[in-house]
């Protein structure tokens, strides 16, 4: 555990989970003031697959045309095409890749491909896989062969989608993500969540969320966990992918606008001195929302909501301006109200009623999100 500082972050106290550039942001948390434990939920480097089971999905690329190409990652990318180059395969797969619409997931999955000399056609700003999808439906892909690089966490379902619209599907999986050989750190970190003996903790991959979920869960604190991540541990995630890891199990988190470590240290810096002062929103048409604790005032006049509506807002204002898609908010619905998605529309309809029909906007196939000035 490291010693505290002076800064904005004086005087809290911070969980780590990454493994990789672990020193960098115990750096950056430390510069501002805050304790920090450190607890790797993942090993230090990918696992790859075995170089037979890659070399073979390499092949099977090979062996005919391609219309599309799905990059994820950009470490993924890097460690397949070194791999290629090793067999002697790398000049035909990027011959192959590069006579495709070539689609990438996020900036690093663009600049592995951009190393090489392949050029994207598109990428989502998002940086979530769920955009590229959105990006190709209304196409007609019947008969299109498309190869999808997978990451650490299969994207058989995303296969299976793009199998059911016709499509010809070859996933290649270059690597693996597995947890860290020394646990003891996270079963540590569980035990100060679920103690709520912590302020915040970070996340920078779905897979280490998820990690963490298994660890707690075989500790039997799993639901004090979740518990104290609704209320009192802020879940800070790095971006909007490592954010949706938390869907399931109906905790919100808070993520940059920028998916950088730099940038989601310094979210903190606001967000948990506000949380201890109140937080105060602007709304879109210039009403004033302010939060402390369970009471909910608009423009200095308390507004009373129920359980359901008021897990939404809870939602919603951890990540003002950010969409929440409609799966998060049912899962943070509470227990017996959670039916259907038809229990969401109820409870942003009872929102929008209690704060002002402009408070809450929906985003159309995506989610809702808090209109912010």
């Amino acid at each position: 555990m490291s010693q505290p500082g002076d800064g904005p972050l004086s005087g809290y106290r911070i969980g780590v989970t990454a493994a990789r550039k672990v020193e960098e942001q115990v750096t950056l948390l430390e510069r501002r003031g805050a304790h920090v434990e450190v607890a790797p939920a993942l090993s230090l480097d990918p696992h790859r697959v075995d170089d037979a089971q890659l070399r073979a999905a390499t092949e099977t690329v090979l062996d005919r045309p391609l219309d599309l190409f799905l990059a994820t990652t950009g470490i993924g990318m890097k460690a397949w095409f070194e791999a290629a180059e090793r067999w002697g395969l790398l000049e035909a797969l990027l011959a192959r890749i590069g006579e495709a619409e070539i689609l990438a997931r996020g900036p690093k999955s663009v600049g592995a491909l951009r190393r090489y000399g392949l050029r994207e056609l598109w990428a989502p700003e998002s940086e979530e896989f769920e955009d590229v999808l959105d990006h190709l439906r209304g196409r007609d892909l019947t008969g299109r062969r498309i190869v999808v690089q997978e990451h650490g966490q299969s994207l058989s379902m995303v296969g299976h989608a793009l199998r059911r619209r016709g499509a010809d599907v070859t996933t290649v999986s270059v690597y693996r993500v597995v947890v860290a050989e020394d646990l003891e750190p996270v079963f540590r970190l569980i035990d100060q969540i679920a103690d709520r003996r912590l302020d915040a903790v970070t996340f920078t991959s779905a897979p280490a969320v998820a990690a963490l979920m298994d660890a707690a869960g075989s500790t039997g604190r799993r639901d004090e966990v979740v518990t104290a991540f609704q209320a009192d541990v802020v879940a800070s995630c790095v971006g909007p992918v490592t954010s949706a890891a938390f869907e399931l199990w109906g905790v919100p988190t808070i993520f940059p606008e920028r998916s950088r470590l730099a940038a989601m240290v310094k979210q903190l810096e606001t967000e948990l001195p506000s949380r201890r002062e109140g937080l105060a929103l602007e709304l879109a048409g210039g009403h004033q929302l302010l939060l402390h604790g369970e009471d909910v005032l608009v423009d200095g006049v308390e507004v009373k909501l129920s359980p359901a509506p008021a897990s939404v807002l809870q939602a919603l204002v951890s990540n003002p301006g950010n969409v929440v898609s409609r799966q998060a908010l049912l899962a943070m619905l509470p227990s017996g109200t959670a039916g259907s998605e038809h229990a969401v529309e109820m409870a942003v309809a009872r929102l929008r009623a209690a704060l002002g029909t402009r408070a809450v906007q929906t985003v159309v196939k995506r989610g809702y999100r808090l209109a912010v000035a």
